[in-house]
């Protein structure tokens, strides 16, 4: 379980540093380095040709496929390889406005029904209050040009999860799409996607037969990857975003379709080469796919350990901050009635004025940590949206930490980072304090200058 990234075993307990953002991004493991730079050296011809170093790249580009297909419980020929999430995350919504399009334009050959009053003229997604912004603001975008209208589920402040009811009852004529992510990257949260997708399979039998577009639903699995077990067989999704550098592989992504083209719709959004079966042209960046293939492969091999791992090392950091600072000083805004949580993901606050997220963190000598997710960075002071939403209360929210530990997080880190969190704390009150009797000897100070002028007088 060794990681030697950030780890610092040569250096003094004052020095060294402690990586727990690994919610934001991982190192890449020493195997997915290896893979990336055998394919650069070895692998650099371009996959399309006849000739050796093309020939290989491709041999690369197939097993690869085969291990992130099996990492999702899926089949490779449903793995379209893409820049990264975002990138996948905007390819399904493109792909679903397209589906919708051509749905109408099919229905209403020959029909006597008015197509645009019943479906309401442009297509309808549902997805939760809490997505990652990659799937937030392409939504959004769509919406502010009237081409599409979104519904965002409010999440439980019991659960923290969208609510399958909520989700349900949110469903339109109109509605072709339901995204919602498969764990929280802030809290933690497990999301309820394989009910969700049962039910809706059920519904869209009577859809059919009723002339309505057949409800299609995608899960954004990045933080769940090499976690958990994530299969798509179990999840009932079309559609399925994989991230690398959430789990030890490159920045580079690939999109899980359940029958891409033929089962589910799948458009693409560029036009070139005709690579990824014209699904995603553009020649194939080898290496990257090579060290995602591999990572992949290790998710294959020791998933269980890892989440042993991740869950034994969380729990123990969580046992450590509760010991340290006390359970009334304590609020771990990861901790939901009735849900599951990510086993590496612990998001809390330390209770008391003067200790919001960014200050704590900017006195700590040790902690690499954040407030929250990397996207919503520019937030200033203001606390995470995300935690609001999720029913977090606003001075709660304002000192949370984001602490996301990985497979070579030990104890002996955990150790390290709360002792660091309790001497930035002290830190903070002490300044506090000596701020707070600073005011009270000028305001004595003031009176004792009226008491003396009034005497005079």
């Amino acid at each position: 379980m060794e990681h030697s990234a950030l780890k610092g075993r040569d250096q003094s307990s004052e020095e060294r540093k402690v990586y727990m953002d690994y919610n934001a991004t991982t190192p890449l493991e020493p195997k997915v380095i290896q893979a990336v730079t055998e394919a650069m050296k070895e692998a650099w011809g371009n996959p399309s040709s006849s000739y050796a170093a093309g020939q290989k790249a491709k041999e690369i580009i197939g097993l690869a496929r085969e291990n992130v297909a099996l990492m999702v419980r899926g089949r490779p020929e449903d793995i379209i390889f893409t820049s990264g999430g975002t990138e996948a995350n905007n390819l399904v919504f493109h792909s679903v406005l397209k589906y919708f399009q051509e749905f109408k334009e099919m229905s209403q050959c020959g029909s006597d029904h008015d197509y645009n009053a019943l479906l309401g003229g442009v297509p309808h997604f549902i997805t939760s209050s809490v997505e990652h912004d990659s799937v937030r603001l392409p939504l959004e975008h769509l919406v502010k040009l009237q081409v599409a209208d979104a519904t965002f589920v409010k999440v439980s402040q019991v659960s923290g999860q969208a609510e399958v009811e909520d989700v349900i009852a949110a469903i339109r004529p109109s509605t072709c799409l339901v995204s919602i992510m498969l764990a929280n990257n802030e809290t933690g949260v497990i999301m309820p996607v394989s009910i969700l997708s049962h039910l809706i399979k059920t519904l869209n039998q009577k859809r059919v037969g009723s002339g309505l577009p057949r409800i299609l639903v995608h899960t954004d699995a990045a933080q769940a990857l090499g976690k958990i077990q994530v299969d798509v067989q179990e999840l009932e999704v079309d559609y399925l975003t994989i991230v690398g550098h959430k789990f030890y592989a490159p920045r580079i992504g690939a999109l899980y379709v359940r029958g891409p083209g033929v089962s589910t719709p799948l458009y693409p959004m560029l036009f070139g080469g005709g690579q990824e079966r014209n699904f995603r042209p553009g020649t194939e960046n080898t290496p990257m796919i090579a060290g995602l293939g591999k990572a992949a492969e290790m998710v294959n091999q020791h998933c269980e350990e890892y989440e042993f791992h991740l869950r034994k090392v969380r729990d123990y950091l969580e046992e450590r901050l509760q010991a340290e600072f006390g359970q009334h000083k304590i609020n771990f805004n990861s901790h939901f009635h009735g849900s599951q949580c990510l086993p590496n993901t612990c998001n809390v606050s330390i209770l008391g004025p003067e200790l919001q997220g960014r200050a704590v963190l900017s006195h700590c000598h040790i902690l690499l940590a954040s407030v929250g997710a990397a996207c919503h960075s520019d937030q200033g002071d203001r606390p995470s949206p995300i935690l609001l939403k999720s029913g977090i209360p606003y001075d709660i929210a304002c000192n949370a930490l984001r602490l996301s530990v990985g497979r070579g997080s030990t104890e002996e880190d955990v150790d390290l980072v709360v002792a660091d969190l309790k001497r930035a704390v002290a830190e903070l009150e002490q300044k506090r304090c000596c701020s707070a009797n600073g005011t009270s000897k000028k305001i004595l100070q003031t009176e004792n200058i009226a008491s003396f002028n009034q005497t005079k007088a």
